[in-house]
Formats: structure tokens, C-alpha cells, sequence
């Protein structure tokens, strides 16, 4: 693979990981009965682990790498709220197998995202710097 180039084989498996995550989020938090306290969170949360998703797309199709990196910065962002979310969710003790599955995922995906970021960021100011 050339230097720079997204690896099409990774970046569709990280697409598909961060929809199916986001399905099962969606479907996790509809089992949990409502409150107002609840419905807030679970709405943060929808918000976010769709935007992972959504925004990985639009960073894989982003128009230069600058653009990619800056895309990827958002999902990095979305991706930690998603953490925070589900943290907050355990605090308030809905716990369980499920919730902790689903925050293994999202941290997984976290460190992921934050790796690509820094690679990323290194690949670009380095490559600019053989440039000058």
C-alpha cells in the first residue's frame, strides 16, 4: 500500500464496526424503561454513537488528507462521548453483561480512532516536511 493512502480493506471493516456498534447501542437502550433522567442520556448517547459512525464515513471520504484528519478529529470527539456516556450510565447502575460489552466496544473503538489520528497527524507533518 502507497504511503498516505487509506487501506480500503480496514477502513470498510472500521465502517461496518462502527455501524453494527451503533445498532446495538440503539437497540440496548431501547430495553431500558424510560425516565426523564434516562431518555436525556440515551438521546447524548443515539447522538453520538451514530455520529462515530456517520463521521468515519465522511472522514474516509474526505478530499484531502488534511480534510481526513480533520474529519477523523470529530469521530475521535464523538467516539469519547460515547465513553462518557456509558460511564455516566454505569454510574447511575444500569450495569450489566450488555452495557459492559458495549463500553468494551466503544472503548475499542476509541483507541482505535485516537491511533489513526495520531498516525495520521505524524504521516502528514512528515510528509510535509520532505516537501520543504
Amino acid at each position: 500500500m502507497e504511503p498516505g493512502k487509506i487501506n480500503t480493506d480496514l477502513s470498510d471493516a472500521l465502517k461496518l464496526r462502527t455501524r453494527r456498534h451503533a445498532v446495538n447501542v440503539i437497540k440496548h437502550l431501547k430495553t431500558i424503561k424510560y425516565s426523564e433522567e434516562i431518555g436525556v442520556i440515551k438521546h447524548q448517547l443515539i447522538k453520538a454513537v451514530t455520529s462515530v459512525a456517520a463521521n468515519y464515513r465522511a472522514a474516509c471520504r474526505g478530499k484531502s488528507k488534511a480534510d481526513f484528519i480533520a474529519k477523523l478529529g470529530i469521530v475521535h470527539e464523538e467516539a469519547d462521548e460515547v465513553v462518557f456516556w456509558l460511564e455516566i450510565m454505569e454510574d447511575l447502575d444500569y450495569s450489566g453483561e450488555e452495557m459492559s460489552g458495549l463500553k468494551n466496544e466503544s472503548e475499542q473503538i476509541l483507541r482505535i480512532i485516537a491511533k489513526s489520528v495520531s498516525t495520521s497527524r505524524t504521516n502528514y507533518y512528515n510528509s510535509k516536511k520532505q516537501l520543504n
